[in-house]
């Protein structure tokens, strides 16, 4: 296929992105097309995410390149796993002479695809994933098409590390948020054991404690039935 773009100009709008801002399905959405539209050879192009044993197409630029994708997450192997799970870049000039995935490869010919290229994201803490190009006729990509089809990669691996890291910090803010939300009801409960029973802040603690242990519940759902019945002894 003929490029539309350079692949210096098409990096040039990616760059324009604000991965602050765009979520990170548009972007990889965004990095395949572009990829599709400025890297000589290119039919269709997918970026492939794993997590654990179960791998997704987060982005395609068509059925084709999703269907190819999906053949190999259901047989659990093939050109893109492998390059997701290494990181390495792994080039299939010619699908005719494909030794290592000769199945897959019949059903990428019988779809029209001559040749493949499978870019791996840098690795990420639970998240894997590989930029995946398919050309129409084998020895689609030259030297040039595959630095170019690994700068996209590289992009999108930027762009998955930066939703990691805020997934990361939307999660500890959560926690935070909970942990307040709990300590504020379980220092409800204590004023209300405290003016009840006229203890102290520990004694009040350890009582909250103690019936936690002995119906088998946490201290704070303990506490807000505490206070919940307070309440509704005060509208009474």
């Amino acid at each position: 296929m003929r490029p539309t773009m350079s692949p210096a100009e098409a990096l040039a709008e990616l760059g324009r992105v604000r991965l602050d801002e765009a979520s990170l399905d548009d972007t990889l959405r965004h990095v395949a097309e572009l990829a599709k539209r400025s890297i000589s050879g290119a039919r269709e192009v997918s970026v492939t995410l794993v997590r654990g044993e179960t791998g997704w197409t987060a982005a395609s630029t068509g059925d084709l390149a999703r269907e190819l994708d999906e053949w190999q997450y259901t047989q659990h192997r093939g050109p893109c796993l492998d390059a997701s799970a290494s990181g390495d870049t792994i080039s299939l000039p010619d699908l005719a002479a494909e030794q290592r995935w000769p199945e897959w490869a019949g059903v990428a010919r019988a779809a029209g695809v001559g040749s493949s290229l499978s870019i791996g994201l840098p690795i990420q803490r639970s998240v894997v994933g590989g930029l995946n190009v398919y050309g129409g006729a084998a020895n689609a990509f030259v030297p040039s098409s595959i630095a170019a089809a690994e700068d996209f990669a590289t992009y999108a691996a930027v762009a998955l590390a930066n939703a990691q890291l805020y997934e990361d910090a939307a999660t500890l803010a959560e926690q935070m948020r909970e942990a307040m939300r709990s300590r504020a009801v379980i220092e409800q409960a204590k004023g209300i054991i405290m003016g009840d029973r006229r203890c102290s802040p520990e004694e009040a603690f350890a009582l909250l404690s103690k019936v936690s242990q002995d119906t088998n519940r946490k201290v704070r759902d303990v506490a807000a039935a505490l206070v919940e019945q307070a309440v509704r002894g005060e509208r009474r």
